[in-house]
C-alpha cells in the first residue's frame, strides 16, 4: 500500500476521532472519496500493523502509536501550510498544496523547513526579505535597494 494512502487514512481517522469519539466506516469513506469496502480494508491492514482498533460497524480508534504517527502528520502538513502562506499563497491553497507536498518530503527537508518557519513566526515582524520577495514575485524586478546593493558589489 502507497505510503501516502496509509498517511491520509491515519490523518482522516485522527481529526474523526477529535470529533466524533471515533472514525466510523462510512465517515472515512465519505472523508476520501473512496468505496467503503476500500476503508474496512485498510482498516484491517492498520489494525495488523498496530495503528488502529477496528471493530465492524463501531468503527475505528487510533493506538497511541496511531495518534502519535497522526500528530507528526498534522505537524508536518501544519509546517509545509505555514511556510507555503509565507512565500505569499494564499491560506487555503497553501492546506491544498500541503496535503499533496506533506508526503513526499524528506525528514531532513522537513526539519529545515520546521526551522525556518519557526525563525520567521518567531521575528518581532515581517522580514524586509519577505517584502522585497512580494514585490520581486509581483513585478519580476529588484527591490530599489537591492538593484543598488547588487550594482556596488559589481563595481
Amino acid at each position: 500500500m502507497r505510503q501516502k494512502t496509509i498517511e491520509e487514512y491515519i490523518e482522516t481517522i485522527y481529526v474523526l476521532e477529535k470529533k466524533e469519539g471515533c472514525a466510523h466506516t462510512g465517515r472515512i469513506a465519505a472523508e476520501m472519496n473512496v468505496k467503503p469496502p476500500s476503508v474496512t480494508e485498510m482498516l484491517q491492514k492498520l489494525q495488523n500493523e498496530g495503528v488502529v482498533r477496528y471493530e465492524a460497524y463501531a468503527g475505528a480508534t487510533l493506538t497511541l502509536s496511531g495518534k502519535k504517527k497522526a500528530r507528526e502528520l498534522m505537524k508536518r502538513h501544519r509546517v509545509i501550510a505555514d511556510f507555503i502562506e509565507i512565500i505569499g499563497v494564499e491560506r487555503g491553497a497553501a492546506e491544498i498544496d500541503a496535503c499533496q507536498i506533506e508526503h513526499h518530503v524528506s525528514s531532513k527537508t522537513m526539519r529545515r523547513l520546521e526551522k525556518f518557519v519557526e525563525f520567521i513566526h518567531s521575528a518581532p515582524h515581517d522580514p524586509k526579505w519577505i517584502e522585497h520577495f512580494k514585490h520581486y514575485y509581483e513585478t519580476g524586478e529588484r527591490s530599489e535597494c537591492e538593484a543598488r546593493i547588487e550594482k556596488e558589489t559589481e563595481n
